[in-house]
Protein backbone atom coordinates (compact mmCIF):
# COMPACT_ATOMS: atom_id res chain seq x y z
CA UNK A 1 0.00 0.00 0.00
CA UNK A 2 1.67 3.80 -0.71
CA UNK A 3 0.28 7.03 0.22
CA UNK A 4 -1.22 8.84 -2.62
CA UNK A 5 -0.17 12.45 -3.94
CA UNK A 6 -1.73 15.23 -1.65
CA UNK A 7 -3.65 18.17 -3.83
CA UNK A 8 -1.47 21.33 -2.89
CA UNK A 9 -3.33 24.20 -1.67
CA UNK A 10 -3.01 27.21 -4.24
CA UNK A 11 -0.89 30.51 -2.86
CA UNK A 12 -3.72 32.38 -3.24
CA UNK A 13 -6.51 31.16 -1.60
CA UNK A 14 -7.20 30.80 1.86
CA UNK A 15 -6.50 27.71 4.63
CA UNK A 16 -9.91 26.25 5.43
CA UNK A 17 -12.73 25.75 3.80
CA UNK A 18 -14.52 29.56 4.04
CA UNK A 19 -17.93 30.63 3.77
CA UNK A 20 -17.14 31.81 -0.01
CA UNK A 21 -15.91 28.18 -1.12
CA UNK A 22 -18.99 26.24 0.56
CA UNK A 23 -21.25 28.56 -1.41
CA UNK A 24 -19.56 27.73 -4.56
CA UNK A 25 -19.77 23.80 -4.18
CA UNK A 26 -23.03 24.25 -2.99
CA UNK A 27 -23.97 26.39 -5.71
CA UNK A 28 -22.88 23.72 -7.86
CA UNK A 29 -24.38 21.05 -6.23
CA UNK A 30 -27.94 23.03 -7.43
CA UNK A 31 -27.18 22.52 -10.83
CA UNK A 32 -27.06 19.00 -10.16
CA UNK A 33 -24.44 19.09 -13.40
CA UNK A 34 -21.72 16.40 -13.18
CA UNK A 35 -18.95 17.74 -14.68
CA UNK A 36 -19.63 21.37 -12.53
CA UNK A 37 -19.89 19.57 -9.47
CA UNK A 38 -16.03 17.85 -10.19
CA UNK A 39 -14.70 20.86 -11.40
CA UNK A 40 -16.21 22.90 -8.30
CA UNK A 41 -14.45 19.68 -5.83
CA UNK A 42 -11.44 19.54 -7.80
CA UNK A 43 -10.65 22.93 -6.77
CA UNK A 44 -10.71 21.86 -3.06
CA UNK A 45 -7.79 20.67 -0.89
CA UNK A 46 -8.75 16.96 0.16
CA UNK A 47 -9.22 18.15 3.79
CA UNK A 48 -11.47 20.90 2.61
CA UNK A 49 -14.00 18.66 0.63
CA UNK A 50 -14.06 16.41 3.19
CA UNK A 51 -15.34 19.32 5.70
CA UNK A 52 -17.62 20.27 2.80
CA UNK A 53 -18.99 16.71 2.84
CA UNK A 54 -19.88 16.67 6.24
CA UNK A 55 -21.65 19.99 6.22
CA UNK A 56 -24.00 18.75 3.63
CA UNK A 57 -27.27 17.18 3.58
CA UNK A 58 -28.27 13.31 2.99
CA UNK A 59 -29.26 14.08 -0.63
CA UNK A 60 -26.67 16.44 -1.23
CA UNK A 61 -23.43 14.52 -0.04
CA UNK A 62 -25.21 11.37 -2.45
CA UNK A 63 -25.17 13.51 -5.30
CA UNK A 64 -21.54 14.82 -4.73
CA UNK A 65 -20.09 11.25 -4.15
CA UNK A 66 -22.03 9.81 -7.19
CA UNK A 67 -20.09 12.98 -9.66
CA UNK A 68 -17.29 12.46 -8.27
CA UNK A 69 -17.52 8.67 -9.17
CA UNK A 70 -13.59 7.16 -10.21
CA UNK A 71 -12.45 10.71 -9.30
CA UNK A 72 -12.67 10.42 -5.68
CA UNK A 73 -9.26 10.75 -3.76
CA UNK A 74 -8.83 7.90 -1.77
CA UNK A 75 -7.26 10.34 1.28
CA UNK A 76 -10.86 11.74 1.38
CA UNK A 77 -11.49 8.49 3.00
CA UNK A 78 -9.37 8.81 5.96
CA UNK A 79 -10.36 12.38 6.39
CA UNK A 80 -14.48 11.50 7.17
CA UNK A 81 -15.15 10.15 10.79
CA UNK A 82 -17.99 8.52 11.73
CA UNK A 83 -21.56 8.06 10.68
CA UNK A 84 -20.56 10.29 7.15
CA UNK A 85 -17.82 8.20 6.81
CA UNK A 86 -20.06 4.68 6.82
CA UNK A 87 -22.45 6.44 4.63
CA UNK A 88 -20.04 7.95 1.91
CA UNK A 89 -18.83 3.78 2.11
CA UNK A 90 -21.97 2.89 1.44
CA UNK A 91 -22.63 4.98 -1.54
CA UNK A 92 -19.18 3.69 -3.02
CA UNK A 93 -19.75 -0.02 -2.67
CA UNK A 94 -17.04 -2.65 -1.92
CA UNK A 95 -15.29 -2.45 -5.06
CA UNK A 96 -14.32 0.85 -5.07
CA UNK A 97 -13.80 0.97 -1.66
CA UNK A 98 -11.38 -1.78 -1.69
CA UNK A 99 -9.65 -0.20 -4.67
CA UNK A 100 -9.11 3.29 -2.58
CA UNK A 101 -7.82 1.29 0.39
CA UNK A 102 -5.45 -0.24 -1.70
CA UNK A 103 -3.83 3.28 -2.13
CA UNK A 104 -4.15 4.36 1.56
CA UNK A 105 -1.20 3.57 4.38
CA UNK A 106 -2.10 0.58 6.46
CA UNK A 107 -2.96 2.55 9.60
CA UNK A 108 -5.66 4.71 6.95
CA UNK A 109 -6.97 1.99 5.17
CA UNK A 110 -7.16 -0.05 8.56
CA UNK A 111 -8.88 2.74 10.13
CA UNK A 112 -11.27 3.32 7.16
CA UNK A 113 -12.09 -0.43 7.08
CA UNK A 114 -13.09 -0.31 10.45
CA UNK A 115 -16.07 1.03 9.63
CA UNK A 116 -17.53 -1.31 8.07
CA UNK A 117 -20.00 -4.44 9.63
CA UNK A 118 -18.64 -7.81 9.34
CA UNK A 119 -20.30 -8.61 6.42
CA UNK A 120 -19.18 -5.67 4.52
CA UNK A 121 -15.90 -6.16 5.87
CA UNK A 122 -15.47 -9.31 4.20
CA UNK A 123 -16.71 -8.01 0.96
CA UNK A 124 -14.30 -5.42 0.69
CA UNK A 125 -11.28 -7.51 1.94
CA UNK A 126 -12.29 -10.46 -0.93
CA UNK A 127 -11.84 -7.55 -3.60
CA UNK A 128 -8.20 -6.82 -2.43
CA UNK A 129 -5.06 -8.42 -3.54
CA UNK A 130 -3.83 -11.12 -1.02
CA UNK A 131 -1.14 -9.24 0.20
CA UNK A 132 -2.97 -6.27 1.32
CA UNK A 133 -5.73 -8.93 2.17
CA UNK A 134 -3.33 -10.36 4.61
CA UNK A 135 -2.07 -6.82 6.06
CA UNK A 136 -5.63 -5.23 6.77
CA UNK A 137 -6.74 -8.33 8.30
CA UNK A 138 -3.50 -8.48 10.55
CA UNK A 139 -4.28 -4.96 11.34
CA UNK A 140 -7.90 -5.50 12.42
CA UNK A 141 -7.01 -8.51 14.92
CA UNK A 142 -5.50 -5.69 17.58
CA UNK A 143 -7.66 -3.76 19.75
CA UNK A 144 -9.53 -0.39 17.97
CA UNK A 145 -7.17 2.31 20.28
CA UNK A 146 -4.11 0.07 20.61
CA UNK A 147 -0.55 1.14 18.85
CA UNK A 148 -1.23 -2.20 16.85
CA UNK A 149 -4.32 -0.44 14.91
CA UNK A 150 -1.87 3.15 14.71
CA UNK A 151 1.66 1.34 12.98
CA UNK A 152 1.97 1.92 9.72
CA UNK A 153 3.32 -1.56 8.22
CA UNK A 154 5.63 -0.10 6.00
CA UNK A 155 8.50 0.12 7.72
CA UNK A 156 12.13 1.09 6.53
CA UNK A 157 14.40 -0.96 8.01
CA UNK A 158 17.66 -1.92 7.62
CA UNK A 159 20.14 -4.28 9.61
CA UNK A 160 22.64 -2.88 12.09
CA UNK A 161 25.86 -4.23 10.11
CA UNK A 162 25.17 -2.28 7.00
CA UNK A 163 27.24 0.57 5.84
CA UNK A 164 26.02 4.12 5.28
CA UNK A 165 26.80 3.51 1.61
CA UNK A 166 25.25 0.43 1.16
CA UNK A 167 21.97 1.74 2.84
CA UNK A 168 21.78 4.76 0.01
CA UNK A 169 21.74 2.16 -2.47
CA UNK A 170 19.21 0.56 -1.19
CA UNK A 171 17.14 3.72 -0.67
CA UNK A 172 17.59 4.07 -4.71
CA UNK A 173 16.93 0.69 -5.62
CA UNK A 174 13.67 -0.64 -3.44
CA UNK A 175 10.81 0.15 -5.03
CA UNK A 176 8.37 -0.14 -2.23
CA UNK A 177 9.52 2.21 0.23
CA UNK A 178 7.14 4.27 1.64
CA UNK A 179 5.90 8.28 0.21
CA UNK A 180 7.75 9.66 3.55
CA UNK A 181 9.55 8.72 6.12
CA UNK A 182 12.08 11.19 8.51
CA UNK A 183 14.23 8.33 10.09
CA UNK A 184 15.03 4.51 9.59
CA UNK A 185 14.45 1.58 12.38
CA UNK A 186 17.63 -0.02 12.55
CA UNK A 187 17.52 -4.25 13.62
CA UNK A 188 19.63 -6.72 14.79
CA UNK A 189 19.79 -10.05 13.34
CA UNK A 190 16.13 -11.32 14.44
CA UNK A 191 14.70 -8.36 13.28
CA UNK A 192 14.49 -6.53 16.56
CA UNK A 193 14.60 -3.19 16.80
CA UNK A 194 18.26 -2.07 17.99
CA UNK A 195 18.34 1.82 16.79
CA UNK A 196 17.34 4.69 14.92
CA UNK A 197 18.74 7.09 12.64
CA UNK A 198 17.75 10.18 11.27
CA UNK A 199 18.08 10.55 7.32
CA UNK A 200 20.43 14.03 7.89
CA UNK A 201 22.67 11.98 9.85
CA UNK A 202 22.54 9.42 7.25
CA UNK A 203 23.28 12.19 4.45
CA UNK A 204 26.27 13.49 6.19
CA UNK A 205 28.08 10.67 7.57
CA UNK A 206 31.21 8.88 5.54
CA UNK A 207 29.66 5.92 3.03
CA UNK A 208 32.37 3.22 4.75
CA UNK A 209 30.35 3.57 8.39
CA UNK A 210 28.27 1.07 9.36
CA UNK A 211 24.87 1.67 10.93
CA UNK A 212 25.40 0.48 14.08
CA UNK A 213 27.61 2.86 14.80
CA UNK A 214 25.69 5.85 14.52
CA UNK A 215 22.60 5.13 15.60
CA UNK A 216 20.33 6.07 18.25
CA UNK A 217 19.59 3.35 20.62
CA UNK A 218 15.93 2.28 20.71
CA UNK A 219 14.67 3.84 24.21
CA UNK A 220 11.48 3.61 23.41
CA UNK A 221 10.11 0.73 21.62
CA UNK A 222 5.98 0.49 21.75
CA UNK A 223 4.03 -2.71 22.25
CA UNK A 224 1.74 -3.48 19.74
CA UNK A 225 -1.09 -3.83 22.57
CA UNK A 226 -0.52 -0.20 24.11
CA UNK A 227 -3.17 1.92 24.41
CA UNK A 228 -2.96 4.81 21.83
CA UNK A 229 -2.98 7.60 24.63
CA UNK A 230 0.07 5.79 26.32
CA UNK A 231 1.73 6.23 22.62
CA UNK A 232 0.73 9.85 22.01
CA UNK A 233 2.29 10.56 25.76
CA UNK A 234 5.39 8.98 24.53
CA UNK A 235 5.68 11.41 21.53
CA UNK A 236 5.09 14.22 24.00
CA UNK A 237 7.27 13.17 26.61
CA UNK A 238 10.09 12.93 24.40
CA UNK A 239 9.36 14.42 21.34
CA UNK A 240 9.60 11.52 18.85
CA UNK A 241 9.54 11.97 15.46
CA UNK A 242 8.78 8.03 14.91
CA UNK A 243 8.74 4.81 16.74
CA UNK A 244 9.17 1.52 16.64
CA UNK A 245 6.01 -0.76 17.04
CA UNK A 246 7.06 -4.53 18.53
CA UNK A 247 5.04 -7.31 18.73
CA UNK A 248 5.18 -9.72 22.04
CA UNK A 249 8.30 -11.44 20.66
CA UNK A 250 9.82 -7.86 20.59
CA UNK A 251 10.12 -8.11 16.65
CA UNK A 252 9.42 -5.33 14.89
CA UNK A 253 6.10 -5.03 13.56
CA UNK A 254 5.44 -1.78 12.28
CA UNK A 255 6.24 1.95 12.64
CA UNK A 256 3.91 5.15 14.20
CA UNK A 257 4.74 8.22 12.96
CA UNK A 258 4.20 11.94 14.54
CA UNK A 259 1.13 12.77 11.99
CA UNK A 260 -0.69 9.96 13.36
CA UNK A 261 0.09 10.48 17.12
CA UNK A 262 -0.98 14.41 16.62
CA UNK A 263 -4.78 12.58 15.04
CA UNK A 264 -5.01 10.78 18.43
CA UNK A 265 -4.08 14.13 20.73
CA UNK A 266 -6.51 16.01 18.83
CA UNK A 267 -9.34 13.05 18.81
CA UNK A 268 -8.59 12.41 22.62
CA UNK A 269 -8.92 16.38 23.42
CA UNK A 270 -12.33 16.20 21.21
CA UNK A 271 -13.48 13.54 23.42
CA UNK A 272 -12.30 14.51 26.77
CA UNK A 273 -13.91 17.73 26.10
CA UNK A 274 -16.87 16.32 24.14
CA UNK A 275 -17.84 13.34 27.54
CA UNK A 276 -17.69 16.08 29.93
CA UNK A 277 -20.73 17.38 28.28
CA UNK A 278 -22.19 13.80 28.53
CA UNK A 279 -22.13 13.73 24.25
CA UNK A 280 -20.94 12.22 21.57
CA UNK A 281 -17.72 13.63 18.74
CA UNK A 282 -19.70 12.91 16.43
CA UNK A 283 -22.99 14.21 17.89
CA UNK A 284 -23.42 17.00 15.00
CA UNK A 285 -23.50 13.89 12.42
CA UNK A 286 -25.79 11.46 13.92
CA UNK A 287 -29.67 11.18 13.60
CA UNK A 288 -32.12 12.78 15.85
CA UNK A 289 -32.90 9.45 17.64
CA UNK A 290 -29.38 8.44 18.19
CA UNK A 291 -28.29 11.48 19.63
CA UNK A 292 -31.78 12.02 21.35
CA UNK A 293 -30.46 8.16 22.67
CA UNK A 294 -26.81 9.04 23.86
CA UNK A 295 -27.50 11.83 25.65
CA UNK A 296 -30.73 10.75 27.44
CA UNK A 297 -28.52 8.38 29.73
CA UNK A 298 -26.79 11.13 31.61
CA UNK A 299 -29.54 13.65 31.27
CA UNK A 300 -31.48 10.59 33.38
CA UNK A 301 -28.43 10.32 36.01
CA UNK A 302 -28.88 14.47 36.34
CA UNK A 303 -32.27 14.18 36.76
CA UNK A 304 -31.64 11.49 40.04
CA UNK A 305 -29.26 14.12 41.30
CA UNK A 306 -31.31 16.91 41.09
CA UNK A 307 -33.90 15.16 43.07
CA UNK A 308 -31.23 14.26 46.02
CA UNK A 309 -30.77 18.17 45.76
CA UNK A 310 -34.22 19.05 46.37
CA UNK A 311 -34.63 16.26 48.99
CA UNK A 312 -32.12 18.56 50.70
CA UNK A 313 -34.22 21.53 50.28
CA UNK A 314 -37.20 20.36 51.30
CA UNK A 315 -35.70 19.58 54.44
CA UNK A 316 -35.46 22.59 55.01
CA UNK A 317 -39.16 23.95 53.96
CA UNK A 318 -40.40 25.57 57.52
CA UNK A 319 -37.21 27.56 57.31
CA UNK A 320 -37.97 29.04 53.71
CA UNK A 321 -41.70 29.46 54.51
CA UNK A 322 -40.88 31.64 57.20
CA UNK A 323 -37.56 33.76 55.50
CA UNK A 324 -38.64 33.92 51.79
CA UNK A 325 -35.26 35.36 50.73
CA UNK A 326 -33.68 32.20 51.26
CA UNK A 327 -35.64 30.96 48.14
CA UNK A 328 -34.34 33.56 46.25
CA UNK A 329 -30.72 33.56 47.41
CA UNK A 330 -29.90 29.86 47.63
CA UNK A 331 -29.67 29.39 44.10
CA UNK A 332 -26.60 31.62 43.83
CA UNK A 333 -24.54 29.38 46.23
CA UNK A 334 -25.43 26.69 44.36
CA UNK A 335 -24.38 28.46 41.29
CA UNK A 336 -21.49 29.42 42.05
CA UNK A 337 -20.32 26.64 43.26
CA UNK A 338 -20.88 24.26 40.42
CA UNK A 339 -19.05 27.38 37.86
CA UNK A 340 -15.86 26.96 40.53
CA UNK A 341 -16.10 23.09 40.52
CA UNK A 342 -16.07 23.03 36.57
CA UNK A 343 -13.07 25.17 36.49
CA UNK A 344 -11.51 22.94 38.93
CA UNK A 345 -13.02 20.02 36.92
CA UNK A 346 -11.47 20.94 33.27
CA UNK A 347 -8.19 21.62 34.80
CA UNK A 348 -8.12 18.21 36.38
CA UNK A 349 -9.25 15.85 34.01
CA UNK A 350 -6.67 17.35 31.30
CA UNK A 351 -3.87 16.97 33.68
CA UNK A 352 -5.12 13.63 34.46
CA UNK A 353 -4.90 12.99 30.91
CA UNK A 354 -1.16 14.22 30.31
CA UNK A 355 0.19 12.95 33.19
CA UNK A 356 0.76 16.68 35.05
CA UNK A 357 -1.48 15.28 38.02
CA UNK A 358 -0.27 11.82 39.63
CA UNK A 359 -0.08 10.28 42.71
CA UNK A 360 3.21 12.16 43.47
CA UNK A 361 1.70 15.43 43.13
CA UNK A 362 -1.91 14.65 43.90
CA UNK A 363 -1.64 15.78 47.96
CA UNK A 364 -0.02 19.27 46.87
CA UNK A 365 -2.89 19.90 44.05
CA UNK A 366 -5.74 19.09 46.51
CA UNK A 367 -4.08 21.41 49.07
CA UNK A 368 -3.63 24.27 46.75
CA UNK A 369 -7.28 24.00 44.97
CA UNK A 370 -8.47 23.76 48.59
CA UNK A 371 -6.61 27.38 49.43
CA UNK A 372 -7.73 28.58 45.93
CA UNK A 373 -11.59 27.66 46.78
CA UNK A 374 -11.31 29.33 50.15
CA UNK A 375 -9.58 32.61 48.87
CA UNK A 376 -12.46 33.06 46.31
CA UNK A 377 -14.72 32.13 48.63
CA UNK A 378 -13.92 34.31 51.25
CA UNK A 379 -13.62 36.98 48.96
CA UNK A 380 -16.77 36.74 47.25
CA UNK A 381 -18.58 35.88 50.70
CA UNK A 382 -17.85 39.89 51.34
CA UNK A 383 -18.84 41.18 48.19
CA UNK A 384 -22.78 38.72 48.29
CA UNK A 385 -22.48 39.58 52.20
CA UNK A 386 -22.92 42.81 51.13
CA UNK A 387 -25.40 42.85 48.74
CA UNK A 388 -27.54 40.21 51.04
CA UNK A 389 -27.64 43.17 53.79
CA UNK A 390 -28.46 45.84 51.12
CA UNK A 391 -31.04 43.82 49.44
CA UNK A 392 -33.13 42.33 52.58
CA UNK A 393 -31.38 44.64 55.18
CA UNK A 394 -30.49 41.91 57.55
CA UNK A 395 -26.57 41.04 58.31
CA UNK A 396 -27.70 38.05 60.06
CA UNK A 397 -29.53 36.70 56.81
CA UNK A 398 -25.91 38.35 54.99
CA UNK A 399 -24.02 36.67 57.45
CA UNK A 400 -25.30 33.03 56.72
CA UNK A 401 -25.23 34.26 52.74
CA UNK A 402 -21.20 34.83 52.93
CA UNK A 403 -20.25 31.84 55.17
CA UNK A 404 -22.36 29.56 52.72
CA UNK A 405 -20.49 31.21 50.03
CA UNK A 406 -16.89 30.27 51.25
CA UNK A 407 -18.25 26.50 52.59
CA UNK A 408 -19.53 26.03 49.18
CA UNK A 409 -16.40 27.46 47.05
CA UNK A 410 -14.37 25.36 49.20
CA UNK A 411 -16.45 22.43 49.02
CA UNK A 412 -16.40 22.85 44.97
CA UNK A 413 -12.40 22.95 44.71
CA UNK A 414 -12.05 19.98 46.77
CA UNK A 415 -14.84 17.97 44.62
CA UNK A 416 -13.29 19.32 41.46
CA UNK A 417 -9.83 17.68 41.67
CA UNK A 418 -10.64 14.55 44.13
CA UNK A 419 -13.89 13.20 42.37
CA UNK A 420 -12.25 12.79 39.01
CA UNK A 421 -9.01 11.39 40.78
CA UNK A 422 -10.63 8.87 42.70
CA UNK A 423 -12.29 8.08 39.44
CA UNK A 424 -8.92 7.30 37.55
CA UNK A 425 -8.05 5.46 40.44
CA UNK A 426 -10.97 3.02 40.30
CA UNK A 427 -10.05 2.62 36.19
CA UNK A 428 -13.54 4.66 35.29
CA UNK A 429 -12.62 7.36 32.53
CA UNK A 430 -13.03 10.67 34.57
CA UNK A 431 -14.37 12.46 31.74
CA UNK A 432 -16.83 10.54 31.04
CA UNK A 433 -18.41 10.47 34.90
CA UNK A 434 -17.11 13.62 37.24
CA UNK A 435 -19.46 16.33 36.21
CA UNK A 436 -22.39 14.85 37.42
CA UNK A 437 -20.70 13.73 40.40
CA UNK A 438 -19.02 17.56 41.14
CA UNK A 439 -22.61 18.72 40.30
CA UNK A 440 -24.30 16.92 42.78
CA UNK A 441 -21.68 17.58 45.12
CA UNK A 442 -22.00 21.42 44.90
CA UNK A 443 -25.72 21.33 44.94
CA UNK A 444 -26.19 19.28 47.98
CA UNK A 445 -23.38 20.92 50.33
CA UNK A 446 -24.20 24.67 48.93
CA UNK A 447 -28.41 24.27 49.61
CA UNK A 448 -27.30 22.40 52.91
CA UNK A 449 -24.65 24.74 53.99
CA UNK A 450 -27.29 28.09 53.40
CA UNK A 451 -30.43 26.50 54.74
CA UNK A 452 -28.89 24.73 57.47
CA UNK A 453 -26.89 27.63 58.65
CA UNK A 454 -30.34 29.20 58.03
CA UNK A 455 -32.33 27.48 60.16
CA UNK A 456 -29.54 27.87 63.41
CA UNK A 457 -28.80 31.69 63.14
CA UNK A 458 -32.22 32.64 61.73
CA UNK A 459 -34.89 31.04 63.29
Amino acid sequence: MVEPHLRELPEDRPNGLDADLHADAVAALDTEDRDTIRAAAGELHVADLADLIEQLSHDRRRLLIEALGGDLDPELLSELHGPVLTEVLDLIGPREAAAALSQLETDDAVYVLNEFDDAHQREVLAELPAEDRRTLQAGLAYPEDSAGRLMQRDVVAVADYWTIGRTLEYFRQEADLPDRFYEIIVVDGLRRPVGTLPLDRILRTNADLPIGMIMEPAEHLVPVDMDQEEVAFLFQQYRLMSAAVVDRDGLLAGVIMADDVADVIEEEVEEDAMLLGGVAETDIQETVWTTTRTRFAWLFVNLGTAFLASAVIGMFDAAIEKIVALAVLMPIVASMGGNAATQTLTVAVRTLATRELTAANARRVVLKEAMVGAINGVVFAAIVGGIGYAWFGDWELGAVFALSMIINMIAAALAGVLVPVTLDRLGVDPAVASGVFVTTVTDVVGFFAFLGLAALLLL
